[in-house]
């Protein structure tokens, strides 16, 4: 089971989608049931969503595995990860 305070592996890979103009908040702990973003599950731990915004309609890859140093976007990190 994953501490409160550790982010849980929603998937050892990124998630391809296009975004449309407008806020988005990228959930960082993993405990997300709409994952790639946030609804709420984060409460109880010190987590928060991550905010950005999208100016112009495009394809990104949104990190899954919640170890990113380029949030909400895939750096590669999840390549010697695990799924919980």
């Amino acid at each position: 089971m994953t501490a409160p305070n550790e982010a849980v592996i929603a998937d050892t890979k990124p998630e391809v989608i296009e975004l449309t103009p407008g806020k988005y908040f990228w959930c960082t702990c993993g405990r997300s049931a709409s994952q790639k973003f946030c609804d709420g599950s984060h409460q109880g731990t010190s987590f928060t969503p991550f905010a950005f915004e999208v100016t112009e309609t495009k394809k990104v890859a949104i990190c899954n595995c919640k170890q990113t140093q380029n949030s909400p976007f895939c750096d590669g990190s999840h390549q010697p990860l695990v799924a919980n």
